[in-house]
């Protein structure tokens, strides 16, 4: 039996590329006057997704329309869709088909030179994809009553190569061996190969070990694994990437090699997805592309608990290919899910447990209807419990059931602002919109007034998400930022490991941007709760060290001392290190201790790139617990002078 013949010209596209393309159908049966032709991009409107055409266009740009065996046009008909937010374009055919003749379907424009399809062409998605395909719905009845499709498909690949990314560890240790994976990238992110024939890629180090180099062709899978590279001296270093081709040069993130140390620093999300990849439909897909292409080292799903977000059918595939993906040394998976209750005392939480094949609790359920009732059912060290956009009204946290057991740490920021403290009080990434019916800040649940109250959580950050409440904030004219990533210090990439580090708060939050950040005071790392009764030296000193590797030129960088910043460095330079001593008397600069606990003082660390992204670490504590002055026990904290 004879079949239609579907094709495409060309039948394989580079990602992103603009032009006239055509969608060809042969057709084995007889199509009469009025047929009904239905073409479906399967397009999901975003800036990523197949360009979606105009019916009509007086200019003549970005247009679709058909054109008969003999090359008459036929005009298309927008046709709205109440499932999905693209349209779908219908035709009506004005004479018979032959079997064996041909209908043609054009997304571009009629004009002919090569400028005018770079302008005024269709542009195919961004994103490479194997056989991606279109639907063709055809009624010869003409009633609209559509079965089955034809299916036509293309085949998307990388475009020309613009970029190289070299994906490194970010803390090392002197003649410790690591691997290098670099990924040659079109202007989209997509792996490519496609370079001028001959080209070679010249791999160095930027600063130390000048007499090492490679020279690299650029392989059709468009990435390459080089292992055992070392370094034999302590200090800051840049996979420098050379293509000779054009002289362009590409570097790594900052890579810091210690004499000695226990730690490794690790980096992924507990929060978010990407606007490539919807976790919803396909965990599977979301959890490699994480994985794969972001190159996390940890991820945390965030589906909202909710049935309609969330279904019992869809918490078990997201259980199992969690349980799956999980690979220690190499990928850390963790099940995890939303929680949002109109209520501010519990407000959005971002909640993940340690272990497998866990059951998703229900906000409507009796047993798990509030927050209290859910940390009863789970043991502390088996769920971390993150409350996340604490500073959206409407949304927001007020921290007065701040439950340490479970609340290690908190998201300081995502793609949508930074819950630090108010814009008056100095935040670069506010809560805000520009429109009305948008989203704004409110004090009630800023973080530093929620430190003052000696709530104590380390900080991490989330990266973009739309789903749950943040599903209309793209409608809204919600401001959006760049997504951010959170990074632990931890012995070794496992769960136990990763969670661990989590819970002692030794972890810290950028924008995005993978810059290597040190903070202590008299010796302990970020996260950590010091008194004057085992240092009674912190009384009257605190000695404050850290160190910044930055993706670029450091800007600034801010000691924030109970809420105020306390003294500012401006390196101007991709690597400082400092060493500061706080010497005014620890009585008086101390917050109120509450509930018979003693006064404190909590130091952390930001720092801003002339880029603009920033990085939070985690606070340190230190509790006055010598029995102070009665004038100075109930006191509130001073304001600190800043500092140049």
């Amino acid at each position: 039996m004879r079949r239609s013949i579907c094709y495409t010209e060309p039948h394989c596209i580079s990602a992103g590329d603009v032009s006239t393309w055509k969608f060809c159908y042969t057709t084995s049966t007889s199509l009469p006057k009025g047929t009904k032709l239905k073409f479906d991009l399967l397009s999901g409107g975003r800036e990523i997704d197949w360009q979606i055409p105009q019916a009509t266009s007086k200019d003549k740009k970005n247009l679709i329309w058909a054109e008969m065996p003999d090359g008459k046009g036929v005009p298309a008909k927008e046709i709205p869709s109440s499932d999905k937010f693209t349209p779908s374009f219908e035709f009506i055919l004005p004479s018979e088909v032959k079997i064996g003749e041909t209908v043609t379907i054009l997304l571009g424009t009629p004009e002919k030179s090569k400028e005018e399809l770079a302008k005024k062409g269709n542009q195919a998605q961004t994103l490479i994809q194997r056989r991606k395909q279109f639907y063709l719905y055809i009624d010869t009845k003409g009633k609209g009553d559509y079965k089955e499709p034809e299916v036509f498909s293309v085949d998307i690949r990388g475009n020309v190569l613009h970029n190289i990314r070299a994906l490194t560890p970010s803390i090392v240790s002197r003649n410790k061996r690591f691997d290098v994976v670099l990924r040659f990238e079109d202007a989209f992110g997509n792996l490519t190969h496609n370079a001028p024939e001959g080209t070679l890629i010249e791999l160095s180090y930027e600063h130390l070990r000048e007499n090492l180099s490679w020279k690299l062709f650029i392989p059709e899978t468009g990435f390459l694994n080089l292992p055992n590279l070392y370094f034999n001296e302590p200090g800051i270093y840049k996979i420098q990437l050379h293509n000779l081709q054009n002289g362009d040069k590409f570097y790594s993130a900052p890579i810091k090699c210690f004499a000695d140390f226990d730690k490794s620093l690790y980096w992924g999300l507990l929060h978010g997805e990407s606007e490539r990849v919807d976790s919803s439909d396909n965990v599977e897909t979301c959890l490699r592309y994480m994985r794969d292409e972001k190159s996390m080292q940890f991820y945390s799903t965030s589906s909202f608990e909710s049935a309609e977000e969330t279904s019992n059918e869809q918490w078990k595939q997201i259980s199992a290919h969690v349980a799956e993906f999980n690979e220690d040394n190499r990928f850390t998976s963790l099940l995890g899910f939303q929680w949002f209750s109109e209520e501010p005392e519990e407000g959005l939480r971002q909640c993940f447990y340690v272990k497998d094949a866990k059951p998703l609790p229900r906000r409507k359920d009796a047993k798990t209807s509030s927050l209290k009732k859910l940390y009863k059912t789970v043991n502390p060290k088996e769920l971390i419990s993150v409350p996340s956009f604490t500073m959206a009204k409407g949304f927001e946290t007020n921290f007065q059931d701040f439950t340490p057991e479970f609340e290690r740490v908190v998201e300081i920021y995502n793609a949508w602002g930074s819950s630090e403290c108010t814009t008056k009080e100095g935040n670069l990434r506010p809560i805000t919109s520009t429109d009305k019916k948008g989203i704004f800040e409110t004090e009630k649940g800023s973080i530093r007034k929620a430190l003052a109250e000696n709530c104590r959580f380390g900080f991490v950050a989330g990266g973009l998400d739309d789903r749950g409440i943040y599903g209309d904030l793209f409608e809204k004219g919600q401001v959006q930022y760049s997504p951010g990533l959170t990074a632990i210090f931890a012995i070794e990439q496992t769960r136990e490991a990763l969670s661990l580090a989590l819970y002692n708060r030794q972890c810290y939050a950028t924008t995005g941007d993978r810059m290597i950040v040190g903070f202590a005071i008299a010796g302990a790392l970020m996260g950590s709760e010091l008194n004057t009764k085992a240092k009674p030296g912190l009384s009257y000193n605190r000695h404050i060290t850290g160190y910044i590797a930055g993706t670029t030129t450091i800007k600034e960088v801010s000691i924030i001392r109970n809420g105020e910043i306390f003294h500012t460095f401006t390196p101007n330079e991709t690597y400082f290190e400092f060493a500061f001593d706080d010497s005014e008397a620890l009585h008086k600069a101390l917050l109120p201790g509450k509930e018979e606990k003693p006064p404190f003082a909590y130091y952390y660390l930001r720092v801003i790139q002339d880029n603009g992204h920033i990085a939070w670490t985690s606070p340190i504590w230190i509790d006055y617990t010598d029995v102070p002055p009665p004038s100075t026990t109930a006191a509130p904290a001073k304001k600190p002078k800043k500092k140049a």
